[in-house]
């Protein structure tokens, strides 16, 4: 059996749940489903399924495999692209990711500009909280803020952002905490003193503990406590006066805000077209933003 029929059906059956979905999705029989799968097992030498009669589950190597089974089929299908001459034409499915806030409030407004402008490129947008590996889980861009340690990554700088600590100006009288899970349960940290290189922390005791950013802004902008968000996050809050940066000298040093891919996939089209239309649209949103909380 074909090696890369094989992955296609593997694959299939990961993203319908089962192995009759792959079939019905490929129009293969069941058989043929059971020959691929056992075929691709013994090719390399490992379970990569655990089969019940209602449901499927990934072995330990299967999880590693499925997602080096999806970068091939991508690179195929990209390959298969450019070889008709599509080049000119972006077309195709773009992966992207970006953690929930910003990719709800920046990317995804500038995202259907881009749908609109390229009717034949249709988008995958996750939107996750975590550190996603784009070769292993087949991401095209990426939008990150932090300091990026990758070098087999390209990167380009769009902006930056502040983490910043606010509360409503009525309820800077008193002192509780709303503490936004990404930016400590239990204690914050600030810079060093002047001649130190000890990072300076202040453990806290949070009265509302949240792991929602809208939640968070909302119950401070309310006046219920300060808490500590990115400065992109309380933009709006902070120019119409209902919340106030505090402590702006005590802030860490602003973390960059890069659009991020893979080395080679700049060369598809779909993926070229996409950061070259992105990329000055986030530079004036995050310099607008950046504006409007103070910065």
């Amino acid at each position: 059996m074909d090696r890369i029929e094989a992955m296609r059906i593997f694959v299939a059956a990961l993203d319908e749940g089962s192995l009759a979905g792959a079939g019905r999705k490929l129009g293969r029989s069941p058989a043929a489903v059971s020959r691929a799968m056992a075929f691709l097992e013994s090719h390399v030498g490992v379970q990569l399924l655990h089969r019940t009669t209602r449901s499927i589950k990934l072995s330990e190597v299967g999880e590693h495999y499925s997602a080096i089974c999806r970068r091939i089929l991508i690179d195929l299908n990209e390959a298969d692209s450019l070889a008709a001459g599509e080049r000119s034409a972006p077309r195709g499915t773009i992966s992207l990711t970006a953690p929930v806030p910003s990719g709800e409030v920046i990317l995804r407004p500038i995202l259907d500009d881009f749908l609109d402008a390229y009717p034949m490129v249709s988008a995958k947008l996750y939107l996750l909280d975590r550190m996603v590996s784009l070769i292993d889980e087949g991401i095209d861009v990426a939008l990150r803020i932090a300091h990026l340690t990758d070098s087999s990554m390209v990167a380009v700088r769009v902006g930056e952002v502040r983490r910043v600590i606010v509360a409503a100006p009525s309820y800077l009288a008193k002192h509780q905490i709303i503490a936004m899970t990404h930016f400590g349960l239990d204690s914050w940290s600030f810079p060093p003193l002047s001649g130190s290189t000890i990072p300076r922390t202040v453990q806290f005791t949070p009265r509302f503990l949240v792991n929602s950013v809208r939640a968070a802004v909302a119950s401070a902008a309310d006046g219920h406590g300060l808490t500590r968000v990115f400065s992109y996050q309380v933009a709006e809050e902070v120019r119409d006066g209902r919340l106030q940066i505090v402590l702006s000298s005590e802030e860490h040093a602003p973390l960059p805000v890069h659009v991020v891919s893979p080395e080679g996939r700049l060369s598809v089209p779909k993926v070229r077209a996409f950061v070259d239309f992105v990329v000055p649209r986030l530079r004036a949103q995050y310099a607008k933003l950046a504006l409007a909380a103070g910065a």
